[in-house]
């Protein structure tokens, strides 16, 4: 008799991930960042990047939540597109 421990349903899913192309498993392990973490790398207030997110100048994750303010997550990509716009020399 085999009992699912939800072991073995872990371990066809890791092997599913494994054998994705290696530009999605990046995507998927993708690093987020709090709105207030943002606002600290980018110099800025975290009214602003509320704001900014608000208005559609920066893409943000939106996660469930009770009460008046959304929780937000920035993706590294969006942070990275701010920080090194194409067509900019360092």
């Amino acid at each position: 008799m085999y009992l699912d421990t939800g072991w073995h349903r872990q371990r066809v899913v890791m092997r599913m991930v494994c054998q994705k192309p290696l530009e999605e498993r990046k995507r998927m392990e993708e690093r987020l960042w709090t709105v207030s973490e943002v606002a600290k790398r980018l110099r800025l207030d975290e009214t602003t990047v509320r704001r900014y997110i608000a208005d559609g100048a920066m893409e943000a994750v939106i996660l469930p939540h009770k009460g008046e303010r959304k929780s937000y997550r920035i993706k590294q990509s969006t942070l990275d597109t701010i920080l090194h716009p194409k067509g900019r020399t360092p």
